[in-house]
């Protein structure tokens, strides 16, 4: 089995940790990225849509058909932005391109990007985890194929890559030992990518993937031929 699968987010660091993951796989054939800005990378496998206006798919929705998966890696970090804004780019714009995805490929699997702590129940007073668990709800309510929600913790970025922030340079000596006493909360980006990935391939009896379900999901090498 070979899939095709659409990525948004990809000039950001988690998407294009999963998107190099893609590229490098040998059961992902194709590989459509959608971006307000070129994520400058070139391969036989990519094609980029570059578009400014996410909330509004219609002048590309007939480029969007045909394709099994969408990793949806699209975020941002909540104490660089207002309230507001967390919610217009978290839950409003997550919602409306997984609607228009779900319309157009009603036999997709959508692969959210959440975070560690997301809370389903609504409850939770720390705001991102609230909008995230919101985002998480509602998703599972549309009609896609199948949800799944991947909450990762502190990621290790791909060496290689660019798109990544400067402060995880200072984590990098850290890791091994954050991993040993931390493994509920630590994980690597190409972990987070071959997971999405293998949850399309090989499926997941969870739909919410806290780290530990990530690690173990990035291992399986149970694909359908």
């Amino acid at each position: 089995m070979k899939i095709k699968v659409i990525i948004t987010g990809s000039t950001g660091m988690v998407g294009e940790g999963v998107l190099h993951e893609c590229l490098l796989h040998p059961y992902v054939e194709q590989v459509l990225v959608i971006n307000r800005t070129s994520c400058e990378i070139s391969n036989p496998k990519l094609t980029e849509i570059i578009h400014g206006n996410l909330f509004d798919l219609s002048l590309i929705e007939n480029r969007l058909t045909g394709y099994d998966a969408c990793f949806y890696c699209i975020g941002t970090i909540s104490p660089l932005v207002k309230e507001s804004e967390y919610y217009n780019i978290t839950f409003k714009l997550t919602l409306s391109v997984a609607g228009r995805l779900a319309a157009l490929n009603p036999q997709m699997i959508f692969c959210y990007v959440s975070g560690f702590g997301a809370d389903t129940t609504a409850r939770a007073k720390f705001i991102p985890a609230r909008i995230k668990g919101m985002t998480e709800s509602s998703l599972f309510k549309l009609p896609f194929k199948k949800v799944y929600s991947f909450r990762p913790g502190l990621m290790k970025p791909t060496k290689g890559l660019k798109r990544f922030h400067k402060v995880y340079y200072l984590f990098n000596p850290f890791y091994p030992v954050f991993r040993l006493i931390l493994p509920g909360f630590i994980l690597t980006l190409r972990e987070l990518g071959l997971a999405m990935i293998n949850s399309v391939l090989a499926g997941y009896p969870e739909q919410i993937l806290e780290v530990k379900d990530i690690v173990s999901l990035a291992e399986t090498n149970k694909f359908t031929s």
